[in-house]
């Protein structure tokens, strides 16, 4: 069984177990956080739209963190002009729990 859920303008595909990083949350390590659920897919067929309006996807927060750092270096040839930033998005990992339907 797996689902597909909605976190910051992004879909996941998850399954029960499943460790995730999705965009950072409001919550504090070992809450219990639910989420959009799009599909809902088990033994017995996909299910999606209404049929999923009652279906919940729970997690627990393992932990809130940064992801590695990236260099963004802008410049333009022959004009001296350079811009070097660095940048590290937050991100919240939750550990599905339970899909309900």
């Amino acid at each position: 069984m797996y689902a597909i859920i909605e976190n910051g303008n992004k879909q996941y595909k998850v399954a029960e177990g499943d460790l995730v990083k999705v965009e950072k949350l409001a919550a504090e390590v070992g809450e219990t956080v639910s989420f959009t659920t799009l599909l809902v897919a088990d033994e017995n067929g996909i299910k999606t739209g209404a049929e999923v309006a009652s279906a919940k996807v729970t997690a627990t927060v393992v932990k809130q963190d940064k992801a590695k750092k990236i260099i963004v270096f802008k410049y333009k040839a022959k004009k001296n002009e350079r811009k070097k930033q660095g940048h590290r998005q937050p991100f919240t990992a939750v550990k599905i729990e339970k899909i309900e339907l």
